[in-house]
């Protein structure tokens, strides 16, 4: 996914106008990208494409078998039953079949009654919409609701008689495209939304690496200022927004283990292992963290507030040290990040000797700014490599 949206963004470097001709451009470049990803590999491109159709074929697959097979008038129910039920989980196809029948069986019973009371298509229709309109929002029918009144105006407008056959078979339509939708979504490749976790863990991890480099790499430029500093924040709270997404591919994730983690596991489809919650709080943690860090940068080079950034050597080696621990959250805390712990732990040492000589020489503001820095890094480097049990991080 790194891939396909580093490709986006060089696609719409050129084309940056507002015009309706770049918007239909960065439009069509947009949809190519998601067609090759969709080609190129598993992702979410792909799945989007296989839950596409897979609600197409249920819809065609109810089509026939109560339009042609059964031959009923009132076929058109199954298939748009059917396909709003493929659904993003087999939990959600379940629940919201539920949820459908019932709206669907209260749309028709309503409209039936209001048309039996007016015998006219139009005082039926002002008799039972405003109350299924109610009844729509209703928690318990959740988001289908609403299909209580358009199941009624189906019902009224189609002009068919009221009877108890035609009532039976709009129902019998509904029961058939639930069926129909649900089985499909369960047993034709069920939707498992693990991809999610790890990828945005992954984003996560290098996104804090990302960020943790700029700031390296300008602090040792020596030349950033307020506007770097912002910028900086800036990319810290595109952290914290990707922990927001990161806890909702994780609620995703478990519920498309719902009644399907046992069948999956006996198909031996693929792994349906995840990294654990406790890596989505660690991360979030570092998010934190770097956020914090970048405020104290920010406020730092604030004309208006009294503390002031170190400089020199103690500014030169934070800046090394915070590269080193960018490259751990870039590996995310494994071979590699463990590789350096020497080198970082002599910065360390050194910047700790750094906060007596400000103290001494640069007053107390830079050596609070000094201070507080040192104390974001090893909080962020405990949570990127943590100390092995029983030994020394």
């Amino acid at each position: 996914m790194t891939r396909v949206s580093d490709e986006v963004r060089l696609w719409e470097r050129p084309l940056n106008g507002s015009g309706p001709v770049d918007f239909v451009r960065r439009g069509a470049n947009g949809v190519a990208l998601s067609v090759r990803a969709a080609w190129s590999g598993p992702g979410r491109e792909r799945d989007l494409v296989v839950q596409s159709l897979k609600a197409a074929g249920a819809a065609l697959i109810a089509w026939f078998l109560g339009g042609v097979l059964l031959d009923d008038p009132l076929a058109m129910m199954a298939p748009w039953v059917a396909l709003v039920l493929v659904q993003a989980t087999v939990y959600s196809s379940l629940r919201q079949a539920a949820q459908q029948f019932t709206a669907i069986c209260v749309g028709a019973l309503l409209a039936s009654l209001a048309q039996v009371i007016t015998d006219d298509t139009t005082g039926a229709l002002a008799l039972c919409l405003p109350p299924l309109m109610l009844l729509a929002n209703w928690s318990r029918f959740g988001d289908q609701g609403v299909y209580a009144a358009t199941t009624a105006l189906f019902t009224v407008a189609s002009g068919t008689a009221v009877t108890v056959p035609a009532v039976t078979h709009r129902v019998g339509e509904a029961a058939l495209g639930a069926v129909v939708g649900v089985a499909v979504n369960a047993l034709v490749l069920p939707p498992v939304h693990l991809r999610d976790v790890r990828e945005n863990l992954a984003a996560l991890a290098r996104g804090a690496g990302d960020v943790l480099h700029a700031i390296s790499a300008g602090l040792l430029e020596g030349e950033w200022d307020a506007s770097t500093a912002a910028e900086w924040s800036r990319a810290a709270a595109r952290l914290e927004r990707r922990c927001e997404g990161l806890r909702s591919a994780r609620s995703w994730s478990r519920e498309s283990l719902r009644l399907t983690a046992r069948p999956l596991r006996a198909l031996h489809r693929g792994s349906l292992d995840v990294p654990p919650e406790t890596e989505d709080q660690r991360w979030c943690r570092v998010a934190t963290h770097v956020t914090v860090l970048t405020r104290t940068l920010a406020v730092s080079v604030d004309d208006d507030r009294s503390p002031a950034p170190p400089d020199g050597p103690a500014l030169r080696e934070y800046a090394r040290l915070l590269e080193l621990i960018g490259d751990a959250c870039h590996e995310s805390a494994k071979d590699g990040s463990r590789a350096a712990l020497e080198e970082l732990r002599e910065l360390h040492g050194r910047l700790q000797s750094s906060l007596s000589h400000h103290a001494r020489e640069g007053g107390a503001a830079p050596t609070a700014v000094l201070g507080t820095l040192l104390l974001e890094a090893e909080n962020i480097w405990s949570e990127v490599a943590p100390a092995p049990k029983g030994g020394e991080g």
